[in-house]
């Protein structure tokens, strides 16, 4: 019955084969394939499973906790450091690195990810998913905070899972991004959407508006250009979405196109973005551009930028490349003081009302 149908283990055997230590990155993944399972099937029992609800605790980012985001961590954890592959993990849940403990041989990756990216739609049945990014780790001693602190470029394996209608897991390990759906009469993930490529250009468009008063000149600019449609500049629609999780949006571009934007803001300077490099931005960054899209801060590639810390945090703009490159020359015209669309009395050398230094 299932005859010809390609599971996730042996789509790995055949993209992996010839690689450096590719039998251990496959397992590796496997393994976190499992952990996937196991919070799909906590988050598909609702209410009836007893783990909704928030806790009296707060990860290291001081956001309050759902009880759904403690659990879906023990499970990737418990999932992944017995076996002898990872040297360590960093989850968006806790403040430091993860050890292995002693009892179990450390391999030679590092683990890192967001158990449950937009948790917070778990009240409101809406998409929520788990994002992962796999680095290499080759020293013999433990690793550091430090060793985790390595550009997006440097990943080896990136995906996510989302857990929708059907739970899908997406994944790269740097020979394109390919879909994968959770099969639950026999437990696989099975290849569905092989070779995924985003659309160049797009008339989809996603960005919480209700942080408008806090955006930069460009993005302003390029909001009310698609928000002015057929009868502006653009001379066409454009559709706005917003999820607020980041795995659902870019899902949805992968699978149709569009533009995903959480940018940079002035609410607090010292704060500069709101998505967290290492375990959000740079895999969900790898898998854009792995499959045809464009990754960026509105000034540079996502993928380039040196992480600071384990929860930095960072401005994404992502997808459709055509549209993602536009932004980027919006920056790059506001910052030189080229973009004519901002030239006004308010806003000379001279006024009061001139805006912040820029970068």
């Amino acid at each position: 019955m299932h005859l010809g149908r390609t599971t996730l283990s042996k789509f790995l055997i055949q993209q992996l084969k010839g690689l450096e230590d590719a039998g251990d990155l496959a397992a590796l993944l496997v393994d976190v394939a499992a952990a996937v399972k196991a919070i799909s099937a906590m988050t598909a029992k609702g209410a009836l499973g007893g783990h909704h609800g928030g806790l009296d605790s707060r990860n290291g980012q001081g956001e309050v906790q759902k009880r759904l985001d403690v659990l879906s961590n023990e499970a990737m954890i418990r999932s992944c450091e017995w076996g002898g592959l990872v040297a360590g993990m960093v989850s968006e849940e806790l403040d430091e690195h993860y050890p292995i403990p002693s009892a179990y041989e450390r391999g030679e990756y590092l683990l890192v990810f967001d158990p449950l990216d937009g948790s917070s739609n778990t009240d409101v049945n809406v998409s929520i998913g788990t994002i992962f990014s796999v680095l290499r780790y080759r020293a013999s001693e433990p690793p550091s905070n430090g060793d985790f602190l390595q550009p997006g470029r440097e990943q080896v394996a990136a995906g996510y899972a989302i857990y929708g209608p059907a739970t899908m897991l997406v994944m790269t390990v740097g020979k394109g991004t390919h879909g994968f759906t959770l099969d639950r009469e026999i437990g696989n993930f099975i290849l569905t959407h092989p070779s995924l490529v985003i659309p160049e250009n797009t008339s989809e468009f996603a960005i919480n508006a209700s942080n408008a008063r806090f955006w930069e000149p460009p993005v302003h600019r390029y909001v009310t250009e698609c928000q002015a449609g057929g009868a502006g500049s653009r001379e066409r629609d454009f559709n706005m979405r917003w999820i607020a999780c980041l795995v659902a949006e870019a899902h949805r571009i992968l699978m149709r196109g569009g533009i995903f934007m959480y940018p940079r803001d002035m609410r607090d300077p010292g704060k500069p973005g709101r998505l967290r490099l290492l375990y959000e931005a740079n895999p969900i960054g790898m898998l854009v551009e792995q499959a045809g899209g464009r990754a960026s801060t509105g000034r540079e590639r996502l993928l380039d930028l040196q992480p600071q810390g384990l929860h930095q945090c960072v401005p994404v703009i992502l997808g459709s490349c055509n549209e993602v490159e536009r932004i980027e020359r919006y920056h790059a015209e506001y910052d030189n003081g080229t973009d004519l669309a901002f030239v006004s009395p308010l806003f000379n050398e001279r006024s009061l009302y001139r805006p912040e230094a820029r970068v």
